[in-house]
């Protein structure tokens, strides 16, 4: 069984929540009015908003595939949000049924999916912590990430579709530094983040309208300085539209990158 916080955080629903809204451009159910009209309201300035949260969706899949490829065995996933199968231990178990993954969210509703959906192999592991990628410290420090991975070894880091929602106030880069610090040489970072620069510039700033306050769209410029440590190697081709790697393993025929909205990268850490 999944190693789970005991206390959950009350559930606020008056609140548009990223992990349900993102639910709702899946086509799941696990969401509430205030994360249907969010999205609604994205939906209406950026109609393809849906598929830019399929295609975020399949690029999850298929770094977890890669980074298996790549002998990992241990995977860190922060920023999971509800579970739409096949997860991340799934892929990775289905590689290796000895992997063991750690998820992270701070939904109160993802943790009460994780206690019903997110159990592994006999072989393998898989815990939830419930905290925020702002208090990186806390996740690393977790007794359910100590007992599930060993920091020693190689670690597959996921950053999908989160780090948009970390403004500038947050510090986003010296959270990605305190994470790639406490990892060995060897583990490699798996992440993407949404952007305008492929929309037209009218209406780019109406999409900052709905957005307020809450996420950050960065140019791919942006995205990959947040990665700039010394320890950091992107993988080439560096910054590009998740729409675009591993294009021959995803499902055709492939989106055009102004209806994505969202560029991905692979970076291995020295």
């Amino acid at each position: 069984m999944p190693n789970v916080d005991d206390e959950a955080p009350r559930l606020d629903t008056s609140v548009a929540h990223p992990a349900r809204r993102y639910d709702y451009l899946l086509g799941g159910k696990d969401n509430f009015a205030a994360d249907r009209e969010s999205a609604e309201a994205l939906l209406t300035i950026a109609p393809t908003a849906k598929v830019g949260a399929l295609e975020n969706r399949w690029f999850l899949h298929r770094a977890v595939r890669f980074l298996a490829g790549q002998g990992l065995r241990q995977f860190l996933d922060i920023g999971t949000g509800i579970p739409t199968s096949p997860n991340t231990h799934e892929i990775a178990q289905g590689i290796d049924p000895g992997a063991a993954v750690v998820y992270v969210d701070n939904d109160p509703l993802v943790l009460a999916h994780a206690r019903a959906l997110l159990t592994g192999t006999p072989e393998g592991a898989t815990a939830y912590i419930d905290a925020d990628l702002r208090e990186p410290r806390q996740i690393l420090g977790n007794s359910a990430l100590t007992a599930t991975l060993d920091l020693t070894r190689p670690v597959g880091v996921l950053l999908i579709a989160v780090l948009h929602f970390l403004i500038d106030t947050d510090d986003p880069r010296e959270v990605i530094a305190t994470l790639v610090d406490a990892l060995p040489p060897g583990s490699w970072i798996a992440a993407s983040h949404g952007t305008l620069e492929y929309m037209p510039e009218e209406k780019q700033a109406a999409v900052r309208a709905v957005m307020e306050k809450q996420a950050a769209a960065r140019t791919g410029a942006e995205f990959a300085a947040l990665f700039d440590h010394p320890r950091v190697e992107l993988l080439a081709p560096g910054v590009r539209s998740v729409t675009e790697w591993w294009a021959e393993e995803a499902p055709q025929p492939r989106p055009p990158v102004e209806d994505v909205g969202c560029n991905g990268l692979i970076a291995q850490l020295r």
